[in-house]
């Protein structure tokens, strides 16, 4: 078993000759025969223990049988208690989402305290094959398949080469005890259904199968390198910056497994990315949301966006002054009419004696028309905004300002409205200047 770790730990560089590591240690079999086998190899150990008081006596009975065994090996050992119970209830998460949170969050706060390379924790082949297992009853992908890596970060897996049989055979040669959980014997747990009754009638078909499914394991660990080389070319063809081309993406050849590689990192389930693929060809302006984010589908492009704005934001603009909003700052300036007007498409001038006061600052109304400057009839604003070739993420952005009667004076940064524009009789201007907050 030596012989393997100290293969294992070799070929995926998890340790140098004598580094000082920090070995998780529970009292079980697995965690023993880990610190032990690491003091073979002449690393520079010191353990920590978690006492999570979930199992009474039990739980003190571990931790007693660790301060004796660290004592006899000369070994410094870390002593931590929490109430778990406690921790679950306030964050509603499940006793064994506390306790995994709990004892990597102090792992690491330790390691970093007595200077250690690295976390060492005792899983072994045969967790690999139920870990395997138990992605592939909850469905997942290639990654998933991988089962558990040698390395997480500062967490080092130096037993995944050995299974537990190697392990208990080890401790017996070497004549060392250990205690054993009374949960990891009921069948409670997920987990401990596939230890328990999945995986013995398996092996009456292949009587290897804890060996068979760590090397499966340990071929998707090299597939999924393939795979997400594969899949970091196809995202830097068919998306730049917070765009992607639809044209671009539909010549990949697995369209819907690119688009998902980019859109799951951001919190899009799986329906919803299979909806969107749908909507590749469809009209565009479908909208599909994940939290803060958005997807908007426009004409050849999807369009990605963290900021999703309150549609139903509005804001009065004071009849003289400066309003600062989210989206901008409006600068409004009651002027005598001298018959100049500005060019600048962020500046309208308006006919202040036209006007009903106060104006408002809004979004575009489903179906809302308005008559622009130049044209004799009225025209639906998202028509508009078509022409001029807006994509449907500035559509959705677009401004208007609106009079008491919520008539529309302006639309920001387009066109002014035909009824509100000055003309020779004009004596005052409303001029009204919009500066866009940048993002």
């Amino acid at each position: 078993m030596i012989y393997k770790v100290e293969t294992f730990i070799a070929r995926h560089h998890l340790l140098e000759a004598g580094d000082k590591v920090l070995v998780a240690l529970s009292g079980g079999a697995d965690s023993v025969a880990l610190l032990v086998a690491l003091l073979k190899l002449n690393y520079r150990c010191e353990a920590i223990h978690c006492n999570f008081h979930l199992r009474g006596d039990e739980s003190n009975r571990d931790e007693l049988f660790v301060k004796e065994l660290c004592s006899r090996r000369d070994v410094q050992l870390h002593t931590v208690h929490f109430n778990t119970t406690e921790y679950a209830a306030e964050r509603k998460i499940s006793i064994e989402m506390a306790a995994r949170e709990l004892r990597y969050a102090v792992f690491e706060e330790y390691r970093c305290k007595i200077g250690a390379k690295a976390v060492a924790v005792a899983h072994h082949s045969d967790d690999n094959a139920e870990t395997l297992l138990l992605n592939l009853i909850r469905g997942t992908g290639i990654k998933g398949l991988r089962g558990i890596q040698p390395r997480n970060g500062n967490i080092i897996r130096p037993l995944l080469s050995v299974c537990r049989n190697d392990i208990i055979e080890y401790l017996k040669w070497r004549g060392e005890s250990y205690v054993t959980d009374s949960t990891n014997l009921t069948i409670d747990y997920t987990r401990n259904k596939i230890r328990l009754e999945l995986i013995p009638k398996m092996s009456e078909i292949n009587p290897s199968i804890g060996e068979t499914l760590a090397a499966t394991a340990q071929r998707m660990s090299e597939a999924e390198r393939v795979y997400r080389h594969a899949i970091e070319e196809s995202i830097s063809r068919v998306k730049k910056g917070n765009l992607i081309n639809i044209e671009e993406l539909q010549k990949e050849v697995a369209p819907a497994v690119v688009l998902h590689e980019i859109l799951s990192p951001l919190g899009f389930n799986a329906t919803q990315i299979e909806n969107i693929v749908c909507s590749l060809n469809g009209d565009s302006g479908k909208c599909f949301y994940a939290g803060n984010n958005l997807l908007v589908k426009d004409r050849e492009t999807l369009v990605i966006t963290t900021d999703v704005t309150d549609k139903n934001e509005s804001f009065v603009l004071p009849a003289e002054g400066v309003a600062e909003t989210t989206s901008g700052v409006f600068n409004v300036s009651l002027l005598e009419f001298d018959g100049v007007i500005s060019k600048q498409s962020n500046i309208v001038y308006l006919d202040a004696d036209k006007l009903e006061l106060p104006l408002t600052v809004r979004h575009p109304r489903n179906g809302e028309r308005f008559q622009p400057f130049g044209m004799r009839g009225t025209k639906l604003v998202s028509d508009y905004l078509t022409d001029k070739k807006r994509s449907v993420l500035e559509k959705r952005e677009q401004l208007v300002v609106v009079d008491a009667m919520d008539k529309m004076v302006w639309l920001v940064n387009e066109r002014p409205a035909a009824p509100f524009c000055v003309n020779k009789a004009t004596k005052r201007v409303l001029a009204i200047e919009y500066i866009a907050s940048l993002k």
